[in-house]
């Protein structure tokens, strides 16, 4: 059996927006890689095994992947929204780097996934119908003080926001300081809400 690994994008949540080519490539899985919420969307059958594991973790669980895909198994590692927006593609990809030269062989595809941002977004019409960006304000992997750079940037560019991971139990006021930010950033005039 020649093994491989699809990284795909499970969607914001709603099965109904998790695509065609994500649900044919999870049927032929012999394995699901993710964090714990991630993999717990997907039904277990015979034949399949689920492979759970903490969020704090991706570069371990990319790792299994392509060891996994290496031995043979057809892998999956699941993401929500879209497998390449702040989620494990890049991860998947870092772990090949750093990995044996026999890994490079191994067929690896990204499938998108429809984002939270874009299913809000067309859920409130088209408030990123221009310009926009998309900022993490978690800073587990880059400091704060970048974060805070990136806002005032964008708010004095006047881009549209979408916010991923605005607030945690460790980070319960990132959002709010955020938003300050952007109010001093982009003036009285601007809608921050």
């Amino acid at each position: 059996m020649t093994g491989w690994v699809r990284v795909v994008g499970l969607g914001p949540g709603d099965e109904a927006l998790v695509t065609p080519e994500v649900r044919a490539t999870v049927d032929a899985a012999t394995d699901i890689v993710g964090y714990i919420p991630y993999v717990r969307r997907i039904a277990p059958r015979d034949g399949l095994t689920l492979h759970e594991s903490d969020n704090r973790v991706e570069l371990d669980r990319a790792a299994h992947a392509l060891e996994m895909a290496a031995a043979g198994r057809r892998v999956v590692v699941v993401s929500s929204g879209d497998p390449g927006v702040f989620a494990m593609a890049s991860a998947l990809f870092e772990a090949l780097e750093k990995g044996p030269e026999d890994w490079l062989a191994i067929d690896i595809r990204v499938l998108p996934g429809i984002t939270a941002m874009l299913a809000a977004a067309a859920r409130l019409g088209a408030p990123l119908g221009h310009d926009f960006c998309a900022i993490n304000l978690s800073d587990n992997l880059k400091p704060w003080s970048l974060i805070e750079k990136r806002l005032r940037l964008a708010g004095e560019a006047g881009f549209a926001m979408a916010f991923y991971n605005p607030r945690s139990a460790s980070r319960p006021h990132q959002f709010a300081t955020a938003l300050d930010i952007l109010r001093e950033a982009c003036g009285p005039e601007t809608l921050i809400s």
